[in-house]
């Protein structure tokens, strides 16, 4: 079993920074791909960046590429995920999720990833 905490969200300005952090419990974090995904109101939650199990792989939508970096401590069962340049329709409830496998490659697809947390509300005033 895994369990989730998001912290780090809040209100800024567009072009403005934030850092989520997920912190997790539970023995085999190390062994997870993790995942930010967000959920806008009326829109369906999307995938945003994932992180393989070590590291060294990560994946973005095209539409944060460039402007979000997905980082991961195993010694301190955390995952990151660093916003710069913010916009608007950022806006979001971000939700950061583990996979079901272990040491698989990460996935795009929410269905791939069985555990995760409550979100925490990101908005960007323009």
């Amino acid at each position: 079993q895994v369990q989730l905490v998001e912290s780090g969200g809040g209100l800024v300005q567009a072009g403005g920074s934030l850092r989520l952090s997920c912190a997790a419990s539970g023995r085999t974090f190390s062994s997870k791909a993790m995942g930010w995904f967000r959920q806008a109101p009326g829109k369906e939650r999307e995938f945003v960046a994932a992180i393989n199990w070590s590291g060294g792989s990560t994946y973005y939508a095209d539409s944060v590429k460039g402007r979000f970096t997905i980082s991961r401590d195993n010694a301190k069962n955390t995952v990151y995920l660093q916003m710069n340049s913010l916009k608007p329709e950022d806006t979001a409830v971000y939700y950061c999720a583990a996979s079901r496998a272990a040491y698989s490659t990460p996935s795009r697809s929410p269905v791939e990833y069985s555990y995760w947390g409550r979100g925490t509300q990101v908005t960007v005033s323009s």
